[in-house]
């Protein structure tokens, strides 16, 4: 047996202020999040963008057809109420940064990673007072813990809704140096994808493609960017760092 799905009741979308945010409702129904929290989110932006998602369901609801809800969603009900352990958890991956394990061979790759990478980790020493340590293999390498503690710094200053959509851009690139050079506008979205994907770009060209590698790929590639713009409809930060 099937279990209960939502359907659409509403006829009208429509985006209120509410307080020092901004809210959605359907009809006058406001919107709540599975934790039954107010969806009150940062910005006009954010709530227009949310309401456009339910103003095109039809019939059943798919929540899988609205990143946008489900983002703020989880900032709401996750983030907001765990903030230290998620952003502990997102700092964590300063330690052992993708940018900072490079390939031993073929010359090539090693080339093509370093002309990637050596410029985001000289941005991230020079403007985050971050400098990380660069290995050749897996063998793990102890970061400076100057470095590890700016770090969590910054991604500690973040906002929840803001930490949610760093989230998603570190734990998809596997570089907490990808996504906060996203986050500042260091690089664009394709810039941090495709750095993130150096070594399996390498793979396929050498070996093709796999047909169900590619369909995890591109879904990677849309949640990427899916974070990215929920972090532009935050609006600009005041934070200190940026």
């Amino acid at each position: 047996m099937s279990g209960w799905k939502a359907r659409r009741f509403w006829k009208s979308v429509s985006v209120v202020a509410e307080g020092a945010g901004w809210g959605v409702r359907l009809d006058a129904r406001p919107v709540r999040t599975p934790g039954k929290t107010p969806l009150i989110v940062p910005t006009e932006a954010m709530a227009s963008a949310i309401a456009a998602e339910w103003g095109a369901q039809q019939g059943e609801v798919r929540p899988a057809t609205m990143p946008m809800t489900r983002a703020a969603n989880s900032a709401l009900d996750k983030i907001a109420v765990q903030f230290d352990e998620v952003a502990d958890l997102i700092a964590a991956y300063g330690g052992s940064d993708l940018l900072c394990y490079r390939a031993t061979g073929p010359a090539a790759l090693v080339a093509r990673q370093q002309a990637a990478w050596d410029p985001l980790l000289d941005w991230a020493a020079q403007h985050l007072g971050a400098p990380l340590r660069v290995t050749a293999g897996v063998v793990p390498v102890a970061q400076p813990q100057d470095s590890l503690d700016r770090l969590a710094a910054l991604v500690h200053g973040f906002d929840p809704f803001r930490l949610m959509a760093l989230h998603d851009l570190v734990s998809i690139s596997g570089s907490l140096v990808i996504g906060l050079a996203v986050a500042q506008g260091r690089i664009d979205v394709q810039a941090g994808w495709d750095a993130s994907r150096i070594d399996e770009t390498w793979q396929t060209e050498q070996w093709g493609r796999d047909e169900e590698a590619a369909t995890q790929e591109a879904l990677k590639r849309e949640a990427l960017e899916d974070a990215a713009r929920f972090l532009r409809l935050c609006g600009p930060s005041a934070a200190p760092w940026q």
